[in-house]
């Protein structure tokens, strides 16, 4: 670790300490050091299905409704895949970290992430001081919709031919008008996608930060290719601490930029407080 580096591990540790709420902000890069795939371009989509790369399917192509409507099996392989695979992951220890923090603060901690894995619920994080901005894959939709009804996935479990990708059980159905479900995620082209629950979520976020005066922004694992997280973030500065093991770059006027994966950098925060 270099001089500049301890330098802005230092300032973190220095900002949780002054502050009374941690917001907590995460891209796809939060999920990697728990095992899960980072769809980062084609090559990352193609590497965990080897059946897409065949076909040379594209992530805008297969995260998509009219995947859905043009090859149904296949789809709900691929998301069907993905629900599993979060079931089974277990949270690295950077998510337990985050919660020691916060418990210190007055106000806690919320989370706005645009995964869609259910990751910090998972972790324990309280599901009511949770945005998932681009929808959960542990929920579904109609894929009319014919109502504006979004329903836990628990009672669907898809079996998978992962090999070829493909959806070997039932597919899930709506049960108001008995056509397919599809995961209650923001898709490429999705005008169907339903937004209350992330409504509500926010709404919760907003008034949670109406009662923050210092907060401070971990943000991880969020890239530029998608910047939602990252535009997110930097309004709820100046006091952001940005973790990206390509990306680390930000604005000093908005908060401090830090290179490295999250698990990493967060225990190395985590041991700075310890020394402070």
């Amino acid at each position: 670790m270099n001089a500049q580096q301890q330098h802005t591990i230092e300032q973190a540790a220095q900002w949780i300490g002054a502050a009374d709420g941690l917001l907590v902000t995460a891209g796809a890069g939060m999920g990697v050091d728990s095992g899960l795939p980072d769809f980062r371009g084609n090559e990352g989509l193609w590497r965990a299905y080897p059946a897409l790369k065949a076909s040379r399917i594209e992530f805008e192509s297969i995260a998509n409704p009219a995947a859905f409507r043009a090859n149904p099996q296949l789809a709900w392989g691929f998301y069907g895949h993905r629900m599993k695979l979060y079931r089974e992951t277990q949270p690295h220890g950077g998510f337990a970290i985050l919660q020691q923090w916060a418990r210190g603060l007055e106000h806690g901690a919320f989370v706005f992430t645009s995964n869609v894995d259910g990751q910090f619920q998972r972790a324990g994080f309280d599901a009511e001081r949770v945005v998932e901005y681009h929808g959960s894959i542990h929920h579904l939709q109609c894929s009319v919709p014919c109502c504006e009804d979004i329903w836990a996935a628990e009672a669907f479990d898809p079996q998978i031919d992962a090999q070829a990708c493909r959806l070997v059980s039932a597919l899930p159905r709506c049960a108001h008008c008995g056509e397919m479900a599809r995961p209650n995620v923001l898709m490429f082209g999705d005008a169907a996608w339903l937004p209350e629950r992330t409504d509500a979520q926010l709404e919760r976020l907003e008034a949670w930060l109406g009662n923050v005066r210092r907060p401070v922004v971990i943000e991880m694992g969020a890239g530029t290719s998608l910047p939602t997280v990252r535009r997110f973030s930097e309004r709820n500065g100046p006091r952001v601490v940005r973790i990206n093991p390509r990306e680390p770059q930000i604005d000093p006027a908005s908060g401090i930029g830090i290179q490295g994966g999250a698990r990493q950098v967060l225990e190395a925060i985590d041991a700075q407080r310890g020394r402070s």
